[in-house]
């Protein structure tokens, strides 16, 4: 097996379980983050603190280091780019900086001819006055945020008075669907037209969290078979290598609606871990790492379920069925709202 070090940039929970599948596969990694508490220096071979901005930890990690990815998408482009020109950084630096800003995100989808809902840049508070097709709508910031942060739904014109915003840090407007279900795909591409696709993955969302996951999801054939190829093409127009993440809308008229790209293994998919053969983390190791591709095969149905915040006390405690399985982060403090730990039930 090789002997690659793999830089992970991000030492959060799917840093950790980065680590994991690489250290599985025999390959050494090397976490850097600006957490100094990052729960992924438990499970990685070396950690390295610093700010993303700082030149001599960068160079630190990437003479330790002979590829490297990362684990969320906010990561400056400056860093990663700068970083590529020495090393190889997979995914490619040019896909987080499209993802990194939610219009140029939505610019992207559509010039495929893939659907999302309607959207609009918002740079001043006067801009909004003039969208009320667009509501009722959700108003986010055109970078950052995740898990519900920078993010604000408005029902009506008289909510925008209510808004304590500085809108030039820059906003778009979506318009919000008559929402039946919301679903993921996680596809990996290994290099041209070379896939390993998981099928669709149903999620429950509580307080804008993702709070269930579950396959197979109850979807029509048409919307699977869909979601599939959009994925597909959203991948391969990126040129992208290693484990992506599409999120899905579907109305109540059956249409389906990218809500977002994922450029990294995402929460949805943990219960990958437990139901197939190879994990979306495995997959994502073995495309950036260039080591055979292997075909998927689901071993059983399953539920995820994410444990947030001071939750995470009754399962540290629980006893367990032979069907669950449960992951423990390793966060060193409890917050309202934060993901601890989830929970994997197999369940066929």
């Amino acid at each position: 097996m090789s002997q690659l070090t793999l830089g992970i940039i991000g030492g959060g929970q799917l840093g950790s379980m980065l680590a994991i599948a690489a250290n599985n596969l025999k390959i050494s990694t090397v976490v850097f983050c600006d957490d100094i508490n990052a729960p992924a220096q438990n499970f990685s071979n070396k950690f390295i603190y610093g700010q993303y901005d700082d030149k001599s930890k960068i160079d630190d990690f990437i003479n330790k280091v002979d590829v490297i990815t990362y684990e969320f998408e906010n990561i400056p482009y400056k860093t990663l780019n700068e970083i590529n020109r020495i090393k190889p950084v997979l995914p490619k630096p040019s896909v987080n900086r499209i993802i990194q800003h939610r219009i140029a995100e939505k610019d992207f989808i559509n010039i495929l001819n893939i659907r999302t809902t309607r959207y609009a840049s918002i740079e001043k508070k006067s801009d909004l006055n003039s969208m009320g097709d667009l509501l009722p709508g959700l108003l986010k910031t055109v970078t950052l945020g995740y898990d519900g942060k920078g993010q604000y739904p408005i029902k009506s014109l008289e909510d925008i008075n209510s808004l304590n915003i500085e809108y030039s840090d820059g906003y778009i407007l979506e318009k919000l669907v008559k929402l039946k279900k919301e679903i993921s795909i996680i596809i990996t591409r290994f290099n041209n037209q070379k896939y390993e696709i998981y099928e669709p993955i149903e999620n429950i969302h509580e307080d804008q969290i993702l709070k269930h996951s579950k396959i197979p999801a109850e979807i029509s054939d048409k919307i699977l078979n869909q979601s599939k190829l959009w994925a597909t093409q959203i991948a391969e127009e990126l040129k992208y290598v290693g484990t992506l993440c599409v999120e899905f809308f579907i109305d109540r008229n059956d249409n389906l609606y990218v809500n977002e790209i994922a450029p990294r293994v995402h929460n949805s998919g943990h219960l990958t871990i437990n139901a197939y053969n190879v994990s979306q983390f495995e997959n994502h190791i073995r495309a950036v790492c260039q080591l055979e591709q292997i075909p998927l095969k689901k071993n059983s149905n399953a539920k995820m379920i994410n444990i947030i915040g001071d939750q995470i006390t009754i399962y540290r405690n629980k006893e367990l069925a032979q069907n669950e399985f449960f992951f423990d982060y390793l966060k060193k403090e409890i917050k309202n709202k934060r993901k601890m730990g989830h929970l994997t039930i197999l369940t066929d």
